[in-house]
């Protein structure tokens, strides 16, 4: 059973790293790296402090924090007790012809970082900007998990990971984020909800 979910795992990794274009090539090159996102960030960051305050916002922004760490000691204990090889140091994937974007890096990948830490950071923001009442966050939310989705997906573009990397990721970062974003709300609502921001 497992061997199996492996081979499936491998052949919808290859589907959808195969769907390159030029274009697409791009796009993934720049949604992937880090530094891209900084000026989101800080727009996150002025949205939060505009719509719950500063206090709140110190408190979300603790949550982000330990969501990050979580997320990023969870990924890097699990890649070493895993050992799962990233497609681009698999023999088989390669062979399938896998299209590399990146350097390869480091040998394990199971799971993906990036999209724990991306979609544990919606979470934990989503969350911490439901103590605003006053004006529903749909649309944020759908911004934030395409956003996140999108950089997952670019992880098995680059050839770093395998689809399910990002799945188990995508899991990881959305348990811990809803976990620290629902801290922070209770903190909010039992300290903070009744005072003036």
């Amino acid at each position: 059973m497992i061997r199996q979910l492996q081979l499936w795992d491998q052949e919808a990794t290859l589907w959808i790293n195969r769907l390159h274009t030029v274009w697409t090539d791009s796009l993934m090159m720049f949604v992937t790296e880090k530094k891209v996102w900084i000026p989101l960030y800080i727009l996150l960051i002025v949205l939060l402090l505009q719509r719950i305050g500063w206090k709140r916002t110190l408190v979300v922004l603790g949550a982000v924090a330990l969501t990050i760490f979580a997320c990023d000691q969870t990924a890097n204990l699990v890649k070493a007790g895993v050992a799962r090889l990233r497609p681009c140091y698999n023999t088989a994937m390669l062979q399938g012809g896998l299209h590399l974007l990146e350097e390869r890096g480091y040998f394990f990948g199971f799971f993906s970082a990036h999209a724990a830490n991306h979609f544990g950071i919606a979470c934990c923001i989503l969350q911490g900007l439901r103590s605003d009442r006053t004006r529903p966050n749909t649309g944020m939310g759908i911004f934030m998990i395409l956003w996140a989705t999108l950089v997952g997906i670019s992880r098995i573009f680059v050839g770093k990971h395998f689809l399910g990397d990002v799945l188990v990721g995508t899991a990881v970062g959305s348990l811990y984020g809803l976990l620290a974003g629902a801290a922070a709300l209770w903190l909010i609502t039992k300290y903070l909800q009744r005072k003036p921001v």
